[in-house]
C-alpha cells in the first residue's frame, strides 16, 4: 500500500479515438500500477466532478456556458484541437475534481497524486492545446477559497510552456508559477510565468536537472510557499511526438525526485497532475508516469525517516 493517495476515475479516458492525446494512458498507468505491486485498489480514491462554482473561480461565465451547452464557435473548436463531446467535458469537469482532492490529500498524506490532469494551456475564457478547464489552477482556488492555504508554488515540467497558467496567476502574490520548457516549441506566444526557463532543442539529462535545480533554489529564494503543486508531463522525453528534448526515463524519474526531494527538505506537501506524453509508444508515457508515482513513493518514505529518525 502507498502512503498517500492516487486519484483516478474511468472517466479521465476522453476515448479520442486515433489521437495524438492518447487519454487512455490514464488508465492503462492505473492497471500497470496494479500488476507491478506498486499500488492496489485501495490506494485510489474516485472523484466527483469538480462544480460548476468550482470552475467559476478560475473561467468566465462565458465560456462555461459554451461547453455546457455546446454553442462553441468553430474556431473555439479548432483552438482546443480535441473533438468536443459531452463526455470530454465531464472528463474535463471530473479532471478538475480530481485535482482539487489530490491537493486535499496532499495536505493530509504529504503527497496527493492525480492520475489526470495537468491542463495548463486552458485559459479563463477559452481553451486550446487538448485543454478546456485548468484543473490546477481550479484546485488551488479552491483550496484558498476553503482557507486551507494561502501560497502555492506551480512548478511545471511540461514540455510546452504553461501559457494559461502563466495568465490566471499574472500579477498574483499567493501563486508562483515556475515552468521549465523547450522554447522553440508550443505555445507562441509565451506570457510570461514568474520564472521561465527556456531550454534549447535538444537538452538532455545532465543539463536539464542542472537547469531545475537552479530554477528550483531561485524559487525558493523569491517566495514561500505552502505547497508545491507539480505538473509533471511525461513529454520532454527523447521519443516523445510533441517535443524536442532529449531526456531519458531515468532522467525523467530524477527529475520527478529532485522536485520531491526539495519540497520534502522545507516540509512541503506536495500534488501532482500528469499533463503531457506524446511517446511513440504509448507504453513509454504510461512507464514515465508510473515512474512519477514511484518517485513520490521514495521521497515519501525518505520524509517519514526524516520525521522519525
Amino acid at each position: 500500500m502507498l502512503p498517500f493517495k492516487l486519484v483516478y476515475h474511468e472517466g479521465y479516458d476522453l476515448r479520442l479515438g486515433e489521437h495524438v492525446f492518447q487519454s487512455q494512458k490514464f488508465r492503462m498507468v492505473r492497471d500497470f500500477l496494479f500488476a507491478e505491486h506498486i499500488a492496489e485498489p485501495a490506494d485510489i480514491l474516485v472523484p466527483e466532478c469538480a462544480s460548476d462554482e468550482d470552475i467559476l473561480r478560475v473561467h468566465t461565465r462565458e465560456w462555461v456556458d459554451k461547453l455546457l451547452h455546446d454553442t462553441l464557435s468553430a474556431s473555439e473548436r479548432m483552438r482546443l484541437e480535441i473533438p468536443y463531446s459531452q463526455a470530454a467535458v465531464q472528463g474535463f469537469w471530473l479532471a478538475a475534481g480530481g485535482s482539487i482532492l489530490a491537493a486535499q490529500r496532499a495536505l493530509k498524506d504529504g503527497f496527493g497524486m492525480n492520475i489526470g490532469g495537468g491542463f495548463h494551456h486552458a485559459f479563463p475564457g477559452h481553451g486550446e492545446g487538448f485543454c478546456m478547464i485548468h484543473d490546477v489552477a481550479v484546485a488551488i482556488r479552491r483550496l484558498q477559497g476553503d482557507h486551507a492555504l494561502r501560497k502555492v508554488l506551480v512548478v511545471d515540467t511540461d514540455v510546452h510552456q504553461g501559457n494559461g497558467t502563466a495568465v490566471i496567476f499574472a500579477g498574483d502574490a499567493d501563486v508562483f508559477t515556475l515552468s521549465l520548457h523547450q522554447e522553440n516549441n508550443y505555445p507562441e506566444p509565451k506570457p510570461p510565468s514568474d520564472l521561465d526557463v527556456n531550454l534549447a532543442d535538444g537538452t538532455g539529462d545532465e543539463e536539464y536537472l542542472e537547469l531545475l535545480d537552479k530554477a528550483l533554489a531561485d524559487a525558493f529564494r523569491r517566495f514561500a510557499p505552502e505547497m508545491i503543486f507539480y505538473i509533471g508531463g511525461a513529454d520532454p522525453y527523447r521519443e516523445d511526438q510533441l517535443g524536442g528534448l532529449w531526456l531519458s526515463m531515468r532522467g525523467l524519474q530524477e527529475r520527478d525526485a529532485l522536485v520531491f526531494a526539495k519540497a520534502r527538505l522545507r516540509g512541503l506537501p506536495v500534488a501532482v497532475a500528469f499533463a503531457g506524453g506524446y511517446a511513440r509508444k504509448v507504453e513509454d508515457t504510461v512507464r514515465i508516469h508510473v515512474n512519477t508515482v514511484r518517485a513520490a513513493r521514495e521521497a515519501a518514505a525518505a520524509r517519514a525517516g526524516w520525521a522519525n529518525p
